[in-house]
């Protein structure tokens, strides 16, 4: 089979796919090899950058995706953005925050570096699907300890948690825990 058909198959299988999809998946779908379906993601992202295509090839999580090209996004964000996307409230997106980096926590950690109770903040987390139970913490009561969730990097269109913006000292110091 030559490149280009491979491509179209390959393009095909993310643009049918509504999340995003592993190699392995995109090979099973369109019953190409391993290296076929990375040599044709390989060419599809380069297409997508050189052309003035409304789309581009998105990694998340290990998996990907074709989703608006980022310069398009706020444009198109009010009609197409997810259907249950209400604006998260300065306290969900400074919970979410202290989640995101500081993962795993526990509640009372967070409330220790937010000084309040985010009971509420968490539960709303939690049903958006930003922010999973990941484990417990080997302490008296064995709190529950929470972290983010792959539509957190779906929704903030990141590949991982790595590719968080870096904080500065004072910010690293706020999401701290103290001893």
């Amino acid at each position: 089979m030559d490149l280009d058909r491979e491509i179209a198959l390959v393009e095909a299988v993310l643009f049918l796919e509504a999340e995003p999809i592993d190699i392995r998946r995109i090979s099973r779908a369109t019953g190409l090899g391993r290296e076929a379906v990375e040599r044709a993601l390989d060419e599809l992202q380069k297409r997508c950058r050189k052309s003035d295509r409304g789309v581009e090839l998105s990694v998340i999580a290990d998996g990907y995706l074709l989703a608006p090209k980022r310069e398009l996004w706020e444009t198109l964000r009010g009609r197409y953005g997810r259907k249950n996307e209400n604006r998260l409230s300065r306290a969900a997106m400074e919970t979410l925050s202290i989640v995101a980096y500081s993962q795993p926590i526990t509640r009372a950690e967070i409330e220790s570096i937010r000084g309040v109770s985010s009971d509420n903040m968490i539960r709303l987390l939690v049903s958006r699907n930003l922010v999973q139970e990941v484990g417990r913490k080997d302490a008296p009561g064995r709190p529950v300890q929470y972290g983010t969730t792959q539509d957190f990097l779906k929704v903030f269109r990141l590949s991982s948690i790595a590719d968080l913006p870096k904080l500065d000292e004072l910010d690293t110091e706020r999401f701290e825990l103290d001893g």
